[in-house]
């Protein structure tokens, strides 16, 4: 089991109350102490909370990612993650 700890997030463009897909950086914590860095997509509910699919989340298009991704890198944390 592993828990996700987001360093940084960046939202797509969405009304209240809708779901909405996320694109974070952060930190995979393990049960046995180990951790590992990355990115990942996931989507939260209207509430506000977590969808998470196993791992998976359906990207809706190339331009909803490419968006998400552009997002986090004018925020510049897309590139040199790793050395923080």
């Amino acid at each position: 089991m592993a828990r996700y700890a987001i360093i940084h997030s960046v939202d797509s463009d969405h009304e209240s109350g809708d779901w909405y897909l996320s694109f974070q950086y952060g930190r995979y914590e393990y049960d046995d102490g180990s951790s590992e860095r990355g990115y990942r997509f996931i989507y939260h509910r209207p509430d506000g909370s977590l969808q998470p699919a196993r791992g998976q989340a359906r990207i809706p298009s190339g331009t909803v990612m490419m968006s998400l991704i552009t997002k986090a890198l004018e925020e510049g944390w897309f590139v040199n993650c790793e050395t923080e």
